[in-house]
């Protein structure tokens, strides 16, 4: 099912469609600042572990991400130091992922890593969902280094691709085709480790 939500003003009558989906166990592919991602509730296990066969992950050794509202919230997944809290707050909501070492509150999924990495995007869409979901939401990119471009930036091709195996596809324009900027912020130095779209504000 495709569904066109206009980022500039969500619908709030289909992002409670969205979100409803989400509690049930859901997946969904919604646009974010940078490429078009596939997503569930992120402390639904089963919903993350039907995310990782649909991507071929193995979540064991994969890194995983999780999109937040903002960070007033981040001390319930992650833990976080001061000087790198004020380094994500320079440069968030924008195209990064800040990779941290998880806290207990996370599901035992994403403790296996020992760390998870936390977007904030700068796309009014996935922030709305996820504010009104009141969890954070899964998030892995639909891209795959082989693909034509073209199937990852246009929704209606997308969801061609993968209307068998999700349950909802958002329309919210076409996307884009550079990642986010990942930083590892789980030592006490910030090192990226891998440049994409964001370019980091110190």
């Amino acid at each position: 099912m495709l569904v066109k939500i206009y980022p500039e003003n969500p619908n709030s009558k289909e992002i409670d469609r969205v979100t409803n989906i989400l509690k049930d166990g859901g997946i969904i592919i919604y646009p974010t600042d940078t490429v078009y991602a596939i997503g569930c509730d992120a402390l639904n296990v089963r919903a993350v572990e039907r995310i990782c066969r649909i991507k071929n992950i193995n979540p064991q050794k994969a890194n995983l991400s999780i999109i937040c509202y903002d960070l007033s919230n981040l001390s319930q997944y992650v833990k976080v130091s001061n000087s790198h809290f004020k380094l994500m707050k320079k440069n968030l909501p924008g195209p990064f992922t800040f990779i941290l070492p998880t806290n207990s509150n996370l599901p035992k999924i994403y403790k296996n890593r020992k760390t998870v990495g936390i977007r904030v995007p700068d796309n009014n869409i996935i922030r709305e969902i996820v504010r009104v979901l009141g969890n954070p939401v899964l998030t892995t990119s639909v891209r795959d280094e082989d693909e034509i471009l073209e199937y990852t930036t246009d929704p209606e091709l997308i969801a061609e691709k993968y209307k068998n195996e999700v349950n909802l596809i958002i329309d919210g324009g076409y996307g884009g085709i550079e990642a986010s900027t990942i930083i590892d912020c789980s030592n006490e130095i910030p090192v990226i480790i891998r440049e994409g779209k964001g370019k980091l504000i110190i």
